[in-house]
């Protein structure tokens, strides 16, 4: 089916921070660029592998990770007029998705992007705040709490049992060094060694959550777009199978499955949160009481978004260019059975597996041998997939180096802050001049 997208309204495909192996921007690229969208993506470099995509129309190298708010907005605006015809901005981590909607006054007039309140945005993203939303709203989460010393968390894993979820509260914010986003303890050691990792914040309360492991339990994920009105007009579920590392990581193998009771426990959060635009869910079905728990809620694309495309060949990155652009979004259920998998992520996890419950190699390969979408690998875009194992191959050998040599990781060199985003045109654009951002004048963009 042709969704008649906008071929006049370019994309761009937003990011803060440091993650250059990114596939998620890279399906996000892919999926627009391949209906003929324009597509432009914030990069760290000129060399990760989204830049060489065959769909990328252009990129802005701007490492923005060590900006403040009035540089990023000030280069977000740059980007933007540097586009033109306002392009819909699509936001790949949580703390993009963030600024964009506490600066959606200044950059609107620019760019097309959900009218999400801010607070909403926050609210879904931080972990505690998450948890009392839930609570507010009636929807069954784990066990938390946020201790504020070593005898609550010790408290509060005696009460629970191990294995606990440890999370940073605010993961798109500065944390302890020793702090990942999520990662499972299995003993009052590892609570310990964690805890003296920590950077207290101001008034004595940490960044860490503790959240109850449910053991006896299935992994959901819930994707959608949610127009103005907070309805949901793409929407689907599917079946998390694996993940690195396991339970606690991103998603590397996955299946779509039609879960209509949880997805309309979604849907009835969405409408109370007045929630806007493209989210990400992950759902636990804790089988001691049969209920969908809600573990995480992130407010922008997923980076597994690609395993759910419907019948009309949408998925929620179209279903955000679509109904920004003012086209109706077509209602269709995502294809039952389509499995994406993340490859280099699902063959550490399965190995994982062989480890802990004797997964045979030869189940791991039935488990991935029909596979709709990875997250690297395309036949009509092998450019990325090169570059990606050459970065990959690059970092593994540096950390072998490093353990058998037993060296500490050399120091991080402070470079100087890039207030300017610098522009580079794309494989789909390789004729246009190279050089730095230059606003146009005026501040009205082109319609």
């Amino acid at each position: 089916m042709n969704l008649n997208l906008d071929r006049d309204t370019p994309a761009l495909i937003a990011k803060i921070g440091h993650y250059p192996l990114h596939h998620g921007g890279l399906g996000a690229i892919r999926s627009l660029g391949r209906a003929g969208v324009p597509v432009f993506a914030i990069t760290e470099d000129r060399h990760v592998p989204a830049a060489y995509s065959r769909w990328l129309t252009g990129m802005f190298v701007w490492p923005n990770e060590n900006l403040g708010p009035d540089a990023l907005l000030e280069g977000y605006v740059e980007i933007v007029q540097r586009i033109g015809r306002r392009p819909v901005v699509i936001p790949t981590d949580d703390r993009t998705a963030i600024f964009l909607a506490e600066n959606a006054t200044a950059l609107t007039p620019f760019c097309r992007m959900p009218d999400q309140e801010p607070h909403v945005a926050t609210s879904v993203a931080s972990k505690l705040s998450l948890s009392q939303t839930c609570a507010d709203f009636g929807v069954p989460t784990p066990r938390v709490t946020v201790p504020t010393c070593f005898a609550e968390a010790h408290e509060f894993c005696s009460e629970v049992g191990f294995p606990v979820v440890a999370k940073a509260t605010e993961p798109w914010k500065p944390v302890g060094a020793t702090l990942p986003s999520t990662s499972i303890l299995r003993s009052f050691d590892e609570l310990r060694s964690l805890w003296n990792g920590l950077r207290s914040c101001a008034g004595g309360r940490s960044d860490l959550l503790l959240q109850e492991f449910i053991a006896d339990g299935e992994d959901w994920i819930v994707h959608g777009y949610c127009n103005h009105e907070s309805e949901a007009v793409a929407f689907y579920s599917g079946v998390k199978l694996r993940s690195f590392p396991a339970h606690a990581g991103m998603t590397s193998l996955a299946r779509v499955q039609d879960n209509q009771p949880l997805l309309g426990q979604a849907q009835a959060m969405f409408r109370k949160l007045g929630y806007r635009g493209i989210m990400d869910m992950d759902w636990r079905l804790d089988r001691r009481d049969g209920l969908y728990k809600l573990l995480d809620f992130n407010p922008r694309v997923g980076a597994q978004f690609r395993l759910f495309v419907d019948e009309h060949d949408l998925d929620v990155v179209r279903a955000q260019h679509l109904d920004l652009t003012g086209r109706p979004v077509p209602f269709g259920r995502a294809i039952d059975g389509r499995a994406f998998m993340v490859e280099h992520m699902d063959l550490i996890a399965g190995l994982g597996e062989y480890r802990r419950a004797g997964l045979a190699p030869r189940d791991w390969y039935r488990s991935v041998r029909q596979i709709d979408e990875s997250g690297w690998f395309s036949t009509d875009d092998l450019g990325p997939t090169g570059v990606f194992a050459a970065r990959l191959a690059t970092r593994i050998a540096s950390r072998a180096r490093r353990r058998v040599w037993k060296r500490e990781p050399s120091p991080t060199i402070t470079m100087p802050r890039q207030r300017s985003p610098r522009f580079y045109p794309g494989r789909l654009d390789s004729r246009r001049s190279v050089g730095e951002v230059t606003p146009p004048q005026g501040t009205t963009p082109a319609a």
